[in-house]
């Protein structure tokens, strides 16, 4: 695949010659030459465009332009050193700097933003990209540097593959049944495996072909251009081909893969879309649905309308050893959204977009919907002080991120809001007890086997929507009719070599803040949730009809006894 390129306007001044006359011959015919330039008399003097006086405001342009200019090893690092990860916005506020020592500054700064431990003098994420070019030269160049190349700009950008399968020397090649099958001889390639890519997704193919068989492995959606026998009637024979159920030219008759039919071929054909999809995503950020709401993010603009309030919770629940789950939970309160009502249905639509974006502003996962809250018309005004929730999971891998939101009232465009805070998803260690977020709910209950994994607010095989609070310093609150339920994931209990069990004691107490005093306290035994399994979820709802209207806060404690490791999490809340 050609990589993106920018075009950029470079303004040259060119340098005028001016030589003085000399008497004699020379003198004489310039003297000849005015002579005929001058216009006679009553004819308008025509002006050369490319002779014209600049104007002040032209000349400035021109100098600010060739300021801009970069040159050395300026250009060198925009161009080259960092064209994979620097974003758009950086790129041009570079390009707007004027001299050395802000560019110098500039860079400092740029690293500096991109360092995991800013507190040491090492910054590790340069000296790993740096070795990533190195390695990408060194072994990707074909004809030119080896960042250039496709390999190299996947290598650069996403680090080395799980798993590589080469053929550097092609030939022959029994293809996959998904492929159609039979054997053929191909030109030199590889696939390269992800088992996970941030922002792509997981188990991700990669296929680079050399068809010019020079090194020069360019990427791929199109599994039949390694096929050197392709074009060769009578050779390289799809299995239903050698069998006489297809033909070799019913191949070129649409499509951009020319496998030939197959047991597959037809499942084949619809995953096409997902080939190019995948280029997308490799090459180039997500598409957006609500470019309005878009640019609200990404150019941090200012609104001028009334604000759109909402409230915004992120937990996080280990998936794999690399992977966290990172629910995000938005709440709107219900007085804060336009109805309008039609044919006795009160109606609200609101528009939601959400980035989630790296250090250096790469966007590894993004959402997008539209909700919608409908009521009786009869029954709208005593539905305001509800609130509407929307639950979005987003896999991600541990490290810093920036979560923004953006919604929008369809009823009133100008009713826009914005969210925008840091989010740090934990690494969960295998020798380490750790927990979930502790959520809080008022309603929580199992779903069927064929629910798990779907739906909103389903987390493994619970349904549970956390209860949201205005902002950090206020607790979430609950009546004292509603039940209080509490969920929470306990992972990398200690396992008993002998009995195959786990040992662990499981205390969850409700304390009353104002008094300080413990009102409910009760044990369980972690083989009680699940004997055999270092990962356990405790789950209770408990009727909060016994407590007085005040503070408390509820709080579970894990203690392993094969381990010698303890931990706990809490969280307030408030009841009405």
């Amino acid at each position: 695949m050609t990589l993106n390129r920018r075009t950029y306007l470079f303004v040259a001044l060119g340098c005028g010659l001016v030589l003085s006359p000399v008497t004699g011959l020379f003198a004489q015919q310039t003297a000849n030459s005015s002579a005929q330039a001058q216009p006679a008399a009553g004819q308008t003097q025509e002006v050369d465009p490319l002779k014209r006086e600049r104007s002040d405001k032209e000349k400035f342009q021109a100098q600010r332009e060739v300021r801009r200019e970069l040159k050395g090893a300026y250009k060198t690092w925009l161009d080259q050193d960092v064209a994979y990860i620097i974003s758009d916005e950086e790129r041009k506020a570079f390009r707007n700097l004027s001299n050395d020592e802000e560019r110098d500054s500039f860079i400092e700064q740029f690293w500096l933003r991109r360092n995991p431990n800013p507190d040491s003098p090492e910054n590790e994420f340069r000296e790993e990209h740096y070795r990533r070019i190195a390695y990408a030269n060194e072994h990707y160049a074909a004809g030119k540097p080896g960042w250039k190349t496709d390999r190299g700009h996947i290598y650069i950008s996403f680090g080395k593959p799980d798993s590589i399968e080469s053929h550097p020397s092609g030939g022959s090649y029994q293809r996959p049944m998904e492929e159609g099958g039979g054997e053929t001889s191909t030109f030199p390639f590889e696939t390269w495996h992800y088992r996970y890519l941030e922002g792509v997704g997981e188990n991700i193919d990669i296929e680079f072909v050399d068809t010019c068989q020079c090194g020069d492995y360019h990427f791929t959606i199109d599994r039949s251009e390694k096929d050197a026998l392709l074009h060769v009637p009578g050779a390289g024979l799809t299995q239903a081909e050698e069998m006489g159920q297809a033909n070799k030219a019913d191949r070129f008759k649409g499509g951009f893969e020319n496998l030939g039919s197959g047991p597959m071929s037809s499942s084949q054909q619809s995953k096409q879309f997902d080939r190019i999809e995948l280029a997308a995503k490799l090459f180039a950020p997500p598409p957006v649905k609500f470019k309005d709401l878009d640019n609200f993010i990404s150019e941090h603009k200012v609104l001028s309308g009334p604000v759109f309030p909402f409230d915004v919770r992120t937990d996080f629940v280990k998936v794999t050893e690399s992977t966290v789950l990172v629910p995000i939970t938005l709440q709107l309160r219900n007085r804060d959204i336009t109805f309008v009502t039609k044919d006795g249905v009160a109606k609200g639509v609101v528009n939601i977009l959400g980035k989630v974006t790296t250090l250096t502003h790469k966007t590894v996962q993004s959402f997008e919907d539209t909700v919608e809250v409908e009521q009786p018309a009869e029954l709208l005004e005593k539905s305001l002080d509800r609130r509407s929730v929307y639950w979005k999971a987003l896999p991600l891998l541990p490290g810093l991120y920036r979560l923004d939101i953006a919604i929008k009232d369809v009823n009133n465009p100008d009713h826009i809001g914005l969210y925008g805070r840091g989010i740090e998803v934990p690494t969960y260690h295998d020798e380490k007890l750790a927990t979930s977020t502790l959520i809080l709910a008022d309603q929580m209950n199992q779903v069927s086997s064929r629910e798990i994994g779907t739906g909103s607010c389903i987390i493994g095989n619970t349904h549970i929507c956390p209860r949201v609070s205005t902002n950090a310093a206020t607790p979430i609150s609950f009546k004292r009719g509603q039940e209080l339920s509490f969920w929470m994931q306990v992972y990398n209990l200690g396992i008993n070599e002998a009995t195959k069990s786990n040992e662990a004691t499981v205390t969850y107490q409700i304390t009353d803040i104002a008094a300080n005093t413990v009102v409910l306290e009760k044990q369980l035994e972690s083989k009680d949730l699940g004997a055999h399994s270092d990962q356990l979820t405790v789950e209770k709802s408990l009727p909060m009809a016994g407590l007085q209207p005040g503070k408390y806060r509820v709080t579970i404690k894990i203690s392993d006894t094969i381990s010698k490791q303890e931990i706990a999490q809490s969280a307030p809340f408030v009841v009405e």
